[in-house]
């Protein structure tokens, strides 16, 4: 079983996750009293509905690695490629550890659990990432929120290279918009699923692992992050 909190005079790898880099990028308070300290972090409610919405789109992709054919929204927006098939695909998708690389710089084994993986003609592998949700506007990935849905291609993207693909420098995201024009439910939502491609920069992974480092060897709790509800949320009820 890998280490869960951080200690600084072992020269073991350390795991450290996708989602835990996510945390440092947000909080870096957050990050170093859960990781270092040993302090869970509050755990947000789960989101039901998109996982079963991701649970149905792989089945449906899955069909596709199968028979070898392309997925229709690969046909609607001409994408080169066919879902992956690999003997470990079930464990990158189900296994925290399951997709990992460890990097000698950090001594830091990057894992997470990704949703797809395809394969173009090139044989270079195309990450892609499952998203579901119901809105009226147009869904772009240029809402605040959304670049950690970028980090999260770009990081699974440079595990798949540490381990020795090609991957492709473009990633997706399958997204599931549930639609709220019908007159009524009658026990189906139905939902619109469009094709959104990301530039992959993975650039800033490997010093941000090095900053992570620095900042789980250190003795000094960090600042909070500027737009860390949690931290404030702390501080405002310390001071009554």
């Amino acid at each position: 079983m890998s280490r869960k909190t951080f200690d600084p005079n072992s020269q073991d790898a350390f795991n450290l996750s996708r989602s835990a880099i996510e945390e440092y990028v947000r909080c870096q308070r957050c990050f170093y009293l859960n990781i270092r300290r040993g302090i869970p972090k509050v755990k947000s409610l789960p989101f039901t509905l998109n996982n079963a919405v991701d649970a149905l789109l792989k089945k449906e992709f899955d069909r596709h690695r199968i028979e070898k054919t392309k997925h229709p929204i690969m046909n609607k927006y001409n994408i080169d490629a066919i879902p992956f098939a690999h003997r470990d695909l079930e464990n990158w998708q189900n296994k925290n550890d399951g997709l990992n690389f460890l990097h000698n710089g950090s001594n830091f084994r990057v894992c997470g659990k990704l949703d797809d993986v395809w394969v173009n003609s090139k044989k270079e592998l195309i990450v892609v990432d499952y998203k579901a949700t119901s809105t009226e506007k147009e869904i772009t990935l240029e809402e605040e929120y959304r670049k950690s849905y970028k980090r999260q291609l770009e990081i699974y993207a440079w595990i798949l290279r540490g381990m020795g693909f090609k991957v492709h420098g473009k990633g997706y995201f399958v997204y599931a918009n549930g639609k709220t024009s019908p007159d009524a439910f009658n026990n189906t939502l139905q939902f619109e699923t469009i094709l959104l491609e990301h530039t992959l920069d993975e650039t800033w992974i490997v010093p941000k692992l090095l900053q992570i480092r620095d900042c789980l060897s250190s003795n000094q709790t960090p600042d909070s992050g500027a737009d860390c509800s949690l931290c404030r949320w702390v501080a405002a009820a310390a001071s009554h």
